[in-house]
């Protein structure tokens, strides 16, 4: 039976599950407005989502821990610009190979530090980062449970639509970088440094994926366990692809998964059904709004092409 109470925690877990999806959704936008395709998000917040509890553990300080999730997120970008725009390597293959190396390596770390293969929730003393109470909006009925109380990420990751936005649509920097996007030899040709801005693309994505995996340690749990994002960086890429690399319709993309992901949580406690099949839930639902996507924009392809023939 729905009430006041069950909507309002609905509501809370809809924004607590999409907050990595939109960290990894601009993350993809901001790649994808410079003319590539960051297919390593997974592996950025993987690496990032260890990197926050160890520093963070080593320090004893939350907010270190936090830079250092940032830091190393940026490092992983750093290397995959490296290897793609001065090494030359093929980005799609780059990527994968981080993923891959990002879910071995971060178990390879833990157990080099710890010990432990499956989590570090015993071997490393756990931080979390502040809740944020939001004065007056945590007294609304229903309002107020679904907005305050929520990590203080929470809130920066629906901050960070706007900022990239702002970022892409307001300043000399994103505009260049839009502008290598759109055509990287006329950008050339007017005195942009394509590569240059490669590079600020892979390390402004590796800022996002590191508060995204930073989240997921210090923010969803309280430590690091194995393949802990779990799909997460794929289903970002996604949400930036329906939306065909704007912020705000990849943030409400991120949004709709975050809320397949609430829905499929909230019927394992509610229905029968088995485990697995409830799980594939946000993936399926992933794949399904890509296809519909995908047909729209083929129907309006469709139409333009008459319209011009015409």
């Amino acid at each position: 039976m729905l009430t006041l109470d069950w909507i309002g925690n609905f509501g809370y877990s809809v924004l607590r599950l999409s907050t990595p999806l939109i960290f990894a959704g601009m993350a993809a936008v901001i790649s994808k407005k410079a003319g590539m395709m960051n297919m390593a998000l997974e592996g950025m917040m993987l690496c990032a989502a260890l990197g926050g509890v160890v520093f963070a553990g080593m320090t004893g300080n939350v907010w270190i821990g936090l830079l250092g999730a940032v830091v190393i997120g940026v490092l992983v970008g750093a290397v995959i610009a490296f290897s793609s725009l001065s090494g030359k390597t093929d980005l799609y293959l780059t990527c994968i190979a981080v993923n891959l190396a990002a879910t071995g390596g971060t178990v390879f770390v833990m157990y080099l530090l710890t010990g432990e293969k499956a989590t570090t929730s015993a071997a490393i003393k756990a931080y979390t980062l502040p809740t944020v109470v939001l004065p007056l909006i945590n007294k609304i009925p229903l309002i107020g449970p679904m907005l305050s109380g929520h990590n203080v990420l929470t809130y920066l990751a629906f901050i960070s639509i706007f900022a990239v936005w702002f970022f892409l649509t307001r300043t000399r920097l994103g505009l260049r970088l839009r502008a290598v996007g759109e055509n990287a030899r006329a950008a050339a040709s007017v005195g942009i440094n394509v590569k240059r801005i490669g590079y600020v693309s892979f390390l402004i994505s590796g800022v996002l994926c590191g508060f995204g995996g930073a989240f997921m340690s210090m923010g969803w749990v309280s430590f690091f366990m194995k393949n802990m994002v779990n799909g997460r960086g794929y289903i970002g890429l996604s949400a930036c692809n329906i939306a065909g690399g704007d912020p705000l319709g990849a943030g409400i993309a991120a949004v709709f998964f975050g809320l397949s992901d609430a829905a499929a949580t909230s019927l394992k406690s509610q229905t029968s059904f088995p485990t697995e099949f409830l799980e594939m839930i946000p993936y399926a639902a992933t794949i399904i709004a890509l296809m519909v996507f995908g047909m729209l924009r083929m129907n309006r392809q469709r139409k333009i092409e008459k319209g011009s023939q015409k």
